[in-house]
């Protein structure tokens, strides 16, 4: 019964913590927004302006409830619907901690811990895209439909380098267990340092399957109004938008996880040993949003850098440059392992 309660309680935690940074990272991103532009940001709703997330939400709860006349009311409404619960359903398989133990049990800062955690968050990642597509379909415009199908062609373009460079991270590792995969990095161990490359690819992968800049030409401004999200309006847009946030957080702690340990750290057995083993793992969960911190800003960096692709340019760079290099990756990995295989024989 315990372990059932403290699992309930990890599970709202998750969810809260996976909603409370995406809030506070619009506020963020506008904020490092106006840092590289030379302006102040939002600075009037509560000290330093750090209520502004709560200003937004509720500015889009009360904002005018509008759906076409010309729109498929029910999957109009399912459409967002469906974004945000993807969005939040992929932060499950994390592991945010090492092992803890209290109150006579053992467990990790983990919503569920499933042997194939990678194919579990592709699985609902591509789930994402159905909530654009039936989106900007059941509006009936032409311009957000012109976006659901750009968002639609550009998340199948993707996932596939994406999924292979993951192939050599589980080639690596042997399991298909998020939790399996930090553990294989104690302390530093990462990744990162075997597969630079698959990393690049994953990253920029990343930007296009969470449709952030320069890959954001589903809702490209100068083309296409707002794109698939043109006619929506209230909490509507509100959960699109914020979808969009939720997502960049998973797919940051996801890139940490895979690629740079999660919550392993330098000297983490030293630091069980001063500190104890439950002290060791909250100062390891500290490190891991530390990390996912820095991704996240280098989104947002990124975002307001880089100006967006050409729509044949985003598609070329999918289909005749990351492919190809993700396959070699996939190919030079099993080179290497076959290489040390026969050398420890």
């Amino acid at each position: 019964m315990t372990i059932i309660l403290i699992k309930a309680v990890i599970i709202l935690l998750i969810f809260a913590i996976s909603l409370g940074i995406a809030a506070y990272s619009t506020f963020a991103e506008r904020k490092i927004a106006a840092f590289f532009q030379d302006r102040l940001g939002p600075n009037r709703a509560g000290p330093f302006g750090i209520l502004q997330p709560l200003a937004d939400g509720v500015k889009m709860i009360f904002k005018e409830e509008f759906i076409p006349a010309s729109a498929n009311k029910l999957l109009f409404i399912a459409g967002p619907c469906l974004a945000m619960l993807t969005a939040c359903m992929t932060s499950a398989v994390i592991p945010f901690s090492d092992e803890l133990s209290m109150f006579g049990e053992s467990f990790t800062i983990q919503a569920v811990d499933i042997n194939i955690g990678i194919l579990y968050i592709f699985g609902v990642v591509s789930l994402g895209v159905y909530g654009v597509m039936v989106g900007g379909w059941a509006s009936n415009n032409k311009y957000s439909l012109l976006g659901a199908v750009r968002a639609a062609s550009q998340n199948i373009s993707y996932e596939l380098a994406m999924g292979l460079s993951i192939v050599a991270v589980v080639m690596l590792t042997g399991s298909l267990s998020l939790n399996n995969i930090v553990e294989a990095q104690h302390g530093m161990n990462w990744n990162i340092f075997y597969q630079p490359l698959g990393f690049v690819i994953f990253c920029i992968c990343a930007f296009a399957e969470t449709n952030r800049t320069p890959f954001d030409l589903p809702e490209c401004e100068t083309e296409l109004v707002g794109g698939y999200h043109t006619e929506y309006s209230s909490m509507k847009l509100g959960f699109y938008l914020f979808a969009e946030y939720v997502n960049m957080f998973i797919a940051s702690a996801v890139m940490a996880a895979l690629y740079f340990g999660g919550y392993n750290y330098p000297f983490m057995d030293e630091a069980a040993t001063l500190l104890g083993q439950n002290m060791a793992a909250f100062l390891g969960t500290a490190v891991f949003f530390m990390k996912i911190f820095a991704f996240i800003f280098f989104f947002m960096w990124v975002r307001w850098t880089i100006p967006r692709f050409r729509y044949d340019q985003l598609m070329g760079l999918g289909w005749t440059a990351l492919i190809p290099l993700s396959i070699a990756n996939v190919i030079l990995t099993g080179t290497a392992i076959l290489i040390k295989h026969f050398i420890t024989q």
